[in-house]
């Protein structure tokens, strides 16, 4: 099982840029964000090629859902340790795995949180509101697999190069917690390119 030796967010912003993670963004600003809950484009979707969550993947998690092709999946390491909680941590959400979409051709990720027991929206709308600088929220009722969910998606404004990139993100109550699978990206083009895994992992989750 591999890990992340160091928790996300845990670089200072001109590092993040220098490395081309999420938290940078670039590019055009983008056009208005679908509401949440609407389906994806109906265009072919990916197939899984391996599955996260179960037993013996790369993440020990309270669901399992379809992974795309190349995307690879590492656990974050020691997100409970205090020192790092504001790094780890997104309003009632700690962050325990997260699926990296370099190797498949695109800057961004999969991150998948979880939060304690109660439900879905509120700890979606909770996590929203732990991020910086959104705008645009919109939240809508959806299906993960054959469980109910709730689905959000938004802009974020990124100081370090004053436009904004599209996140969504969506979340499930299960007898272990909430869990919340949240899309981000480099740039909205390259959020927009990977919402076929998002809506992979959406139609394929389980709880276990």
């Amino acid at each position: 099982m591999r890990k992340r030796a160091l928790p996300i967010r845990a670089a200072a912003p001109v590092a993040l840029a220098a490395a081309g993670l999420l938290l940078t963004g670039c590019g055009t600003t983008p056009a208005p964000v679908a509401p949440a809950g609407t389906a994806a484009p109906k265009a072919e979707g990916p197939k899984a090629a391996a599955t996260l969550g179960g037993p013996g993947s790369a993440c020990a998690l309270p669901v399992s859902f379809g992974l795309a092709e190349k995307w690879e999946p590492e656990a974050i390491d020691d997100p409970e340790n205090p020192e790092f909680a504001a790094l780890t941590r997104q309003g009632p959400a700690v962050i325990r795995c997260e699926v990296d979409a370099k190797p498949a051709g695109h800057i961004g990720y999969l991150r998948i949180w979880t939060a304690d027991k109660g439900p879905a929206r509120a700890a979606l709308e909770g996590f929203v509101k732990g991020a910086k600088n959104t705008s645009k929220v919109a939240y809508g009722e959806t299906a993960a697999g054959a469980l109910p969910a709730v689905e959000v998606t938004y802009t974020v404004s990124v100081e370090l190069t004053e436009e904004s990139k599209e996140e969504r993100a969506f979340a499930v109550s299960t007898p272990k917690g909430v869990v919340i699978v949240h899309l981000g990206g480099l740039d909205s083009d390259e959020h927009r390119a990977m919402i076929p895994a998002y809506e992979l992992a959406k139609s394929t989750l389980k709880a276990l």
